[in-house]
């Protein structure tokens, strides 16, 4: 497992213009507190014996994906460098990740190295958000004289949207529609409706029948 590549990019973009110092020019309710989003791409290769995906590769892999902890909003990409496409090995890799509500990616991010012959490359991209700088109470001026917004203004709800976002991507360029995955979205529905409830099998039966001999 290796951490191939990092890049960051401004998840909301301000709308002030030449605003590099501190918040005490902020006149506009705009934080300049803004969520930066990190991405992380892992690499892991299986050797694809006759085009398909053995026994032995497939309990490698799940390892792999067991141990990355891979969750929604990661992407996981196929790479085959091989001349005809090994179809059966993707297969299986597809019903693998579909398997944790995920649907396999057609972007297939650089990674470093090449794939060895007969093997393919499973590719998991992982992004994270965090609001740099915060929280940011040394550049607050007492005097307000141009009657800006505090320094440390939009930290708190800056930090918890990039805490809270499921897929930080969506904060550079929101969720489109085709991405939308049957499987994980009625997975909560789903769950809601099989999940026995809390307190089955723990309740002790207690009778309402009046034992004190009274009226």
């Amino acid at each position: 497992m290796k951490n191939i590549a990092t890049w960051t990019a401004l998840a909301l973009a301000t709308t002030l213009a030449g605003c590099t110092g501190t918040a005490v020019s902020n006149r506009s309710l705009e934080s300049v507190h803004q969520p930066v989003v990190t991405n992380s791409v892992y690499q892991f290769d299986v050797a694809a014996t006759g085009g398909e995906l053995p026994p032995s590769e497939q309990g490698r892999l799940q390892g792999w994906l067991d141990a990355m902890g891979v969750r929604y909003g990661d992407r996981i990409a196929v790479e085959d460098p091989s001349l005809y496409g090994s179809s059966a090995a993707r297969s299986t890799v597809r019903a693998m990740v579909e398997r944790r509500g995920l649907l396999l990616s057609d972007d297939v991010p650089v990674t470093t190295g090449a794939v060895p012959e007969g093997h393919l490359r499973v590719i998991v991209t992982r992004a994270s958000a965090h609001v740099p700088g915060c929280p940011d109470w040394a550049s607050k001026f007492s005097s307000n004289v141009s009657n800006a917004t505090s320094s440390n203004y939009g930290c708190a709800t800056n930090s918890n949207l990039a805490a809270m976002v499921a897929d930080p991507n969506d904060l550079i360029k929101g969720a489109s529609n085709d991405r939308s995955d049957p499987t994980a979205s009625t997975r909560a529905i789903k769950t809601f409706r099989e999940k026995p409830l809390t307190g089955a099998g723990n309740l002790q039966g207690e009778s309402t029948s009046n034992n004190g001999g009274g009226k």
